[in-house]
């Protein structure tokens, strides 16, 4: 079982939950590690927990019948995921892939349904993750249709900023440009040229193990 400091660290919306609440998801909630480049699940798989990242990078994508490998989003430490498929009681649509060393943690779905039938807080919080979602993958088949590659970059970059899906994240990520690559559908070169792009623009600053944001307004606007 987790501490009550951990749960409060890697899961901001705990920290509004009355006593009661606050100590039911504590008790539901278990950790698990994976390697990177692991299969957390596949597509079709049944994953009957609610899902936030104590630490580390997962990536999820669908593979098309053709083989083709489209990324659908890229998450986070802090991030949670997951809700939908349990509230449908459905199997995943997508793959998961931790990109590097990840820690996971899992709270079961007695717990989760718990939550959701008794507690304010929780739905609120739902309510604005179902709302973020929606316009991510909304913003997706943008991205796709009508923008550049270093559009693309800089729309999935400012994703990985969101105030209200990551509201402790800060402006500084570790990550790799391998990552960025993965998480974008682009080459390594393609990324490359893509930061350094935005880099002279002053949106953002390439560092050696990740990248500072320096005008989010832009970067979340960047090609229209």
């Amino acid at each position: 079982m987790i501490s009550p400091e951990y749960l409060r660290r890697i899961a901001f919306w705990s920290r509004s939950l009355n006593a009661d609440e606050f100590e039911r998801a504590r008790r539901g909630i278990a950790e698990k590690a994976y390697s990177q480049g692991d299969y957390i699940c596949h597509r079709g798989d049944r994953l009957d927990f609610w899902t936030g990242l104590s630490s580390g990078l997962i990536k999820l994508s669908t593979t098309s019948r053709t083989g083709k490998t489209v990324t659908l989003a890229g998450l986070r430490e802090g991030g949670w995921f997951g809700e939908g498929s349990l509230l449908k009681d459905e199997p995943r649509h997508y793959d998961l892939v931790a990109l590097r060393d990840t820690r996971l943690a899992f709270m079961n779905r007695g717990t989760f349904f718990w939550l959701f039938e008794h507690s304010a807080a929780f739905n609120g919080f739902l309510v604005r993750q179902f709302n973020e979602r929606l316009g991510q993958f909304i913003a997706l088949v943008e991205y796709d249709r009508t923008l550049n590659a270093t559009a693309r970059l800089a729309r999935n970059i400012a994703w990985l900023f969101n105030p209200v899906l990551y509201p402790d994240g800060g402006r500084h990520l570790e990550i790799s440009q391998e990552e960025l690559g993965l998480l974008s559908g682009l080459s390594r070169p393609v990324t490359n040229k893509s930061l350094k792009a935005l880099e002279g623009m002053g949106l953002l600053r390439v560092e050696r193990n990740g990248l500072t944001v320096l005008n989010m307004d832009q970067l979340r606007e960047f090609g229209d």
